[in-house]
Formats: structure tokens, sequence, C-alpha cells
């Protein structure tokens, strides 16, 4: 499985960026797909995901801010950002994982920078 995301960039507070992440398979039935984040000195950690079916899952840091999508006929998934903060600088890494109990499979990451 690859899996290639982009987007990421420079930007100031209170700014959007849109990420993707296009994957070499199909989508569809895919468990779960979504975002982890690591800023420098920090664990990754979950941003988004998306799950079949059409459940998402948001960290509170970034609730009401960023929106998670699938688009299945292009087997990407999105991560829409608004509103960005300092804090939300990090690589920003995809994932997908095509079963509940399955391994995760990662992205190259992308970097985001928000400046002040």
């Amino acid at each position: 499985v690859q899996l290639q995301a982009s987007g990421g960039g420079l930007v100031q507070a209170g700014g959007s960026l849109r990420l993707s992440c296009t994957t070499s398979g199909n989508i569809v039935n895919v468990y779960e797909m979504g975002w982890y984040r690591q800023a420098p000195g920090k664990q990754r950690e979950l941003v988004a995901a998306a799950y079949v079916g059409g459940v998402t899952n948001y960290a509170d840091s970034v609730k009401g801010r960023f929106t998670i999508s699938r688009d299945n006929a292009k087997n990407t998934v999105y991560l829409q950002m608004n509103g960005l903060k300092p804090e939300d600088t990090a690589v920003y890494y995809c994932y997908i994982r095509r079963t509940e109990w399955g391994t995760n499979y990662w992205g190259q990451g992308t970097q985001v920078t928000v400046s002040s």
C-alpha cells in the first residue's frame, strides 16, 4: 500500500490549508483513514480519523476547526484545516488501516508551519 500526502506549507495564524492523501488502492471498504501529527520534541498524536460508514473522530484541540473527509472515487482522504494556530505546527502523516485490527500504513509526512 502506498500513500502520497500533499498540501502542507507555511501559513499565518488564522489561515487555512487542505491536506490530501491519495492511496494506491481502493478505499471503499477501508476501515479507517486519517491523520496524525508530530511536533518537534512531542509524541505523534491522532488529529482526525474517518471510519467506514461515515463516522469521524477528532482530537479535542482541533474540533470545530478541522474537517476530515474521504473521497472513495479518488481513493483520497482530505483534512481541511481552518483557523490554524501556531500550535498546529507539525509534520502531518496520513495513514490507512484496512481492517479494525489491521496494521497502519503510513504516508511520508507533510510539513505544516503556522506563523504567529
